[in-house]
């Protein structure tokens, strides 16, 4: 089975509509947070609430992408990630990808930019995770 492939700048726009959505998971996160960690002056206190926020954003991802395939933003742009076989991702390959995503963010974005350079413009993560970003077409089976 043949899949297209969303555009980059689509991919980017629903990236940039993720972290709008994703910012407000966080901050609530971060509320709940703070009213159980109360001392903010511990020395401990900055890399557990590190640790926490990517442990949120790990589950809001993980979750969504094994069920359905889409977070919001995903299903707004009408994109959806798969394995490259089309198949649902599993917690495993999910979780591959989310530490994947994480890594190439952090490197200057190198995992967003291979994308333009990649024959099947895939990101890096999913091309070392075994995903692909697929367009969905209105009716998602």
């Amino acid at each position: 089975m043949t899949y297209t492939t969303p555009g980059f700048w689509r991919r980017i726009i629903c990236l940039i509509y993720e972290f709008l959505l994703l910012l407000a998971v966080l901050l609530f996160a971060g509320f709940i947070f703070h009213l159980i960690f109360r001392d903010t002056q511990a020395f401990y206190f900055r890399p557990l609430f590190q640790f926490y926020l990517l442990l949120v954003m790990g589950y809001y991802f993980t979750w969504f992408w094994t069920h359905g395939g889409q977070t919001l933003a995903m299903q707004t742009w009408k994109i959806r990630v798969v394995t490259a076989d089309g198949d649902s991702l599993t917690k495993k390959q999910a979780i591959i990808r989310y530490l994947l995503a994480i890594t190439g963010i952090l490197l200057f974005g190198l995992g967003i930019i291979w994308a333009l350079f990649d024959r099947d413009h895939q990101f890096l993560h999913d091309r070392i995770a075994g995903t692909r970003i697929i367009f969905c077409q209105d009716k998602i089976q």
